[in-house]
């Protein structure tokens, strides 16, 4: 797999002409980020202040039914009950000390605002969290109890792109700094430490690692990781098949937005992938697959069955891909990983899973039947 690549370029001084008028100097073009210095972000970032190391563990009844070995990372147990305080912390904690004290902004569909929330209180700082009103009111009710008094909960538009550009309008009234959810070298740092905590606690073949996309942040850290130290290892993408913003910016080579999303995978419904996200995953990512919500709702049931804890439907992305993914390709004795990313989910909603978890597995079909 080929590495992310480096577009380093210098400016060139013009000579003075015999006039003795010097042209403008050419403004350098940044340079792409490459995988070793992910590897080294990664490797010094400051998650720990926040975050656990959180457990591997073996799915051993689905290991049993499908013929492979299947691990779950068990995001869900951080604080927050996502991976997401990863990130947002790093970043805060990189922040200058003025710029912490004009405060921060984020836009959040739930996750990305709780570690924001608990980083605000942690370092002191004032922050202003966008959410869309779609938000499950388990994740509201969090973000104001990990940021207690350091933040403030704004409501707008009906997915994440939608907060977003309300956000960047209050960053440029307030003089905020914006702590992007995905699309900021620092955020995709603090998730690739997932990645080196999967390595580190399983030494043993991998034959590829699942991660749920939304904007990219978690899977564009864990594959600058794993191909940095471990490049045999797969990288597989997962998308919903209502909200694959990133497998047709892939596959057209530009961002593409999506005039609408689905809202049951709520923490991964993005119109708008970032542009540093897409070109990490479009140059690391082996593969994609994409699950409808079916098959969540199954993989949700799968992960109770092993685990007794409910995921939320982006937190079961991963499961999801895997079962479809091993009856797609067969064979006997892999090892797959999927990372269960969340489990902030309103409880309200645990009867559309139960129901919809048995056609997801194909037990009970739905049919509809007109009577003349």
């Amino acid at each position: 797999m080929s590495t992310a690549r480096s577009d380093a370029t210098s400016s060139r001084r013009s000579p003075s002409s015999a006039k003795g008028v010097t042209k403008a100097k050419t403004k350098p073009r940044a340079r792409h980020l490459s995988i070793q210095d992910y590897l080294q972000k990664v490797l010094t970032s400051r998650v720990y202040d926040v975050a656990i190391e959180t457990p591997l563990d073996e799915a051993k009844s689905l290991s049993r039914r499908l013929g492979h070995q299947v691990y779950l990372k068990r995001e869900d147990q951080q604080p927050v009950f996502s991976f997401k305080l990863r990130g947002a912390y790093n970043k805060m904690a990189k922040l200058s000390k003025a710029a912490l004290g004009k405060g921060v902004i984020c836009a959040s569909a739930g996750n990305h605002a709780q570690g924001v929330a608990l980083g605000a209180r942690r370092l002191g700082c004032q922050a202003t969290i966008v959410m869309p009103t779609t938000t499950p009111q388990v994740k509201i009710d969090a973000v104001r109890h990990f940021g207690g008094d350091n933040v403030q909960v704004v409501l707008f538009g009906e997915s994440y792109s939608d907060a977003a550009l309300h956000a960047k309008e209050l960053e440029k009234k307030k003089g905020l700094t914006f702590v992007h959810p995905f699309d900021d070298p620092e955020v995709i740092a603090g998730q690739g430490t997932i990645a080196m905590e999967i390595l580190r606690q399983h030494s043993g073949p991998i034959d590829a690692v699942f991660v749920a996309i939304g904007g990219g942040g978690l899977i564009s850290g864990v594959a600058a990781y794993i191909k940095a130290v471990r490049p045999e290892i797969k990288v597989i993408g997962v998308q919903m098949n209502d909200s694959d913003a990133m497998v047709r910016s892939v596959k057209a080579g530009k961002r593409v937005t999506l005039s609408d999303v689905g809202l049951f995978s709520d923490g991964t419904a993005v119109k708008l992938v970032g542009e540093e996200t897409m070109r990490l995953t479009k140059a690391l990512v082996d593969d994609f697959v994409i699950v409808n919500t079916d098959a969540v709702c199954a993989a949700i049931k799968d992960i109770y069955q092993d685990t007794r804890s409910i995921v939320e439907p982006a937190g079961a992305l991963g499961v999801a891909a895997i079962k479809q993914y091993a009856e797609r390709h067969g064979g006997q004795g892999k090892t797959y990983i999927a990372i269960n990313c969340g489990a902030n989910m309103n409880f309200d909603r645990l009867r559309f899973v139960a129901e919809r978890a048995e056609v997801g597995e194909e037990r009970e079909a739905l049919m509809a039947v007109t009577i003349p």
